[in-house]
């Protein structure tokens, strides 16, 4: 969420990150109206008060009774009029906080401008694109071939968007999560095993709710809902709490099953398993000083692409544009592995700096060491990586000429010793 006193002293800089990010700048003038309506109401009920009680006093030093019910009943006049007023306000700072709600992050100034993800700025490319002596195929053929990718029984089950991992498959899946599970503690995360539902004011705190309500799966009879990534009860861990600056920075790491209803990306990447309701995300989650943010984002950034580069993956790093920033990010780096199989770079890491924003929302402050009062902490999160878009790249890239899957060295230990998926 963004400071109001920020929407109030400089709203020109709202309005420009608002166009940017191709919104209505008007927001801004409907907050400031609602913002100095509920000054002026507060303004209002707190002289009415004053006056209420100075009344009160002298009620009270009153021998006259006649004249002392007049002021009684003067007085309930007036408090009829606090109570109409203090409505009033109650719904004005509803509307105020509904709209600051739904005001997204200002991009950082390093963000370019563009209107989607085609616009984003490719920073560099590490490795080589593999080359085969053989037509490399898609992991929707591999995976039915070898019988460790069933889209058929997944359909039959759920439905469209669903599919089931067997036998070796599975096993790869769990090895690659076990794998980076240990990979992000090795580099200094802390694990933790997070509920895959959460209450509703941790999806606000996390800046999913309102904006993303269509998009998420809810429990209306226990009112709880399942989580999109491991960023949210990541960032509910610490709600409402006030750090102590000693222990800051603070960094985790998460393995959640996710769950979104892909509504918004209706029509895409439907072949194969790319994107769907149900996935499997290792999350990084970084709290620390608003001064030490920048330094924990290229930390973040290293800690994913080394991964990528254990895994023996061709990838490249990419700026996001205003265009596909995300409603909470302050700033993101995408890293995209090349999947020749798919002929196509997939995103498996989105890794943003969020600042104050979600800190704001949730209220998560610390107290410096030096200096009186609280301040906000600043939240960083990324993907360590994205399943299933890291197990495609697996199979695809270690495919081998009689469609085995070579199994990368790293992750043997975890695959019993086998180096090579065949077919059974």
């Amino acid at each position: 969420m963004l400071d109001i006193n920020l929407i109030r002293q400089t709203p020109e800089i709202v309005r420009e990150a608002l166009e940017k990010r191709q919104m209505d700048p008007s927001t801004v003038d409907q907050v400031l109206t609602l913002d100095e309506q509920r000054r002026v109401l507060i303004q209002s009920v707190e002289e009415m008060r004053s006056e209420r009680n100075a009344v009160s006093k002298e009620i009270a030093k009153m021998k006259d009774k006649s004249e002392r019910q007049a002021k009684i009943d003067a007085m309930r006049g007036l408090g009829d009029k606090i109570d109409s007023v203090d409505g009033q306000l109650s719904q004005v700072e509803a509307d105020l906080q509904s709209l600051v709600s739904e005001m997204p992050n200002i991009p950082d100034p390093d963000v370019p401008f563009g209107v989607d993800d085609s616009d984003n700025v490719v920073l560099r490319t590490v490795g080589e694109k593999p080359e085969y002596g053989f037509e490399p195929k898609p992991h929707w053929d591999l995976g039915t071939e070898l019988g460790i990718i069933d889209f058929d029984r997944g359909v039959r089950l759920a439905g469209s968007r669903f599919y089931v991992l067997s036998g070796l498959g599975a096993l790869l899946q769990r090895a690659l999560i076990f794998w980076m599970v240990d990979v992000h503690i090795g580099q200094g995360y802390l694990e933790q095993y997070p509920p895959f539902m959460v209450r509703e004011e941790i999806l606000y705190g996390a800046g999913q709710l309102p904006k993303f309500r269509d998009n998420l799966y809810h429990d209306a009879e226990e009112d709880l809902w399942m989580v999109p990534t491991a960023e949210v009860p990541l960032t509910g861990l610490h709600m409402g709490e006030i750090l102590e600056e000693a222990h800051l920075p603070m960094h985790y790491t998460a393995y959640t099953a996710c769950f979104r209803r892909e509504k918004m990306s209706a029509g895409r990447d439907v072949r194969g398993i790319k994107r769907g309701h149900q996935f499997d995300k290792v999350e990084m989650y970084t709290y620390c000083k608003p001064e030490n943010s920048k330094m924990e984002h290229e930390k973040m950034i290293k800690d994913a692409e080394e991964v990528l580069s254990l895994l023996g993956l061709t990838y490249r790093v990419l700026l996001q544009s205003t265009g596909d920033l995300s409603f909470g990010s302050h700033k993101t780096i995408d890293l995209e592995v090349w999947a020749p199989g798919c002929g196509e770079w997939l995103e498996v890491s989105s890794i943003s700096n969020i600042g104050s924003f979600q800190a704001r929302r949730a209220g998560i402050r610390y107290r410096p060491e030096e200096g009186k009062g609280t301040e906000f902490v600043h939240t960083l999160n990324g993907s360590g990586l994205g399943l299933p878009r890291t197990l495609i790249a697996v199979l695809e890239n270690y495919q081998q000429a009689d469609g085995s899957i070579a199994i990368p060295e790293v992750l043997r230990p975890y695959m019993h010793g086998l180096d090579t998926i065949g077919k059974s």
